[in-house]
């Protein structure tokens, strides 16, 4: 049972290699996996940068702390033929792994996404202005949509000024004067400390939801969480 197996990953990794991935389509893909994945080094995002992946083994890049135990000791590196598994189905090539993804069962699909991944991941590659787009949320993606936009320089209708709760409800007020009240389930509190975060005490407001009756509100820090909310009716 277990030569068949083998047989079987060879014959497939074989046949996704004869098809010859195109590129191209592969870099329209990735706009699937640019909701989680950076191409920059060490920019980590919901998962780990992808640059310089292939020779990486999994689970060690220093600069992401998320990394499950299965991964961690899967004694994987990442290479052709692993990385055709795992996008096939990550948690049968790696049980208990956290990858929030089914999978990729069309190996053309796959050997399309490979040859970009291959040639944009490689040291020192420079991201595709299409694939750089998605990353910043400019097309968005089919996971979810893209990343936070850079939080730097905010508008005055998302630049958070006073969060007052009362009860079951949080008035958000934002630079512009306005003030949206939310149920205290519907707003979520999170931060981002990357260089794409927002500046100290000037935390962003961040819609959510289809309805567009959630939001988040993203600090630089953790202790200013408290700071801003003040107990008020």
């Amino acid at each position: 049972m277990a030569a068949a197996s083998a047989l079987m990953a060879v014959l497939s990794f074989s046949s996704l290699h004869a098809q010859q991935g195109n590129a191209a389509r592969g870099e329209r893909n990735f706009r699937a996996c640019a909701a989680c994945h950076s191409l920059e080094r060490d920019r980590n995002m919901t998962g780990p940068s992808l640059a310089e992946l292939w020779g990486r083994k999994a689970g060690t890049l220093p600069s992401f702390e998320r990394f499950s135990d299965a991964l961690k000791s899967s004694g994987l590196t990442w290479d052709d033929r692993t990385l055709d598994q795992w996008l096939t189905d990550p948690q049968h090539l790696v049980p208990g792994n956290e990858m929030t993804f089914a999978g990729i069962k069309e190996p053309p699909a796959r050997a399309d996404l490979l040859a970009f991944l291959k040639e944009a991941t490689k040291p020192g590659a420079a991201r595709s202005q299409t694939a750089q787009q998605d990353q910043r949320g400019g097309m968005g993606g089919m996971m979810g949509g893209g990343a936070d936009p850079n939080l730097k320089a905010l508008e005055p209708g998302i630049q958070v000024k006073t969060i007052g709760y009362c009860r079951d409800t949080y008035r958000v007020t934002t630079a512009d004067g306005k003030t949206r009240a939310f149920w205290e389930r519907n707003l979520r509190f999170r931060t981002d400390t990357s260089k794409d975060g927002p500046e100290k005490d000037a935390p962003a407001l961040l819609g959510a939801g289809m309805m567009g009756d959630r939001a988040a509100v993203i600090f630089s820090a953790p202790e200013e969480i408290m700071n801003f909310v003040e107990r008020r009716c």
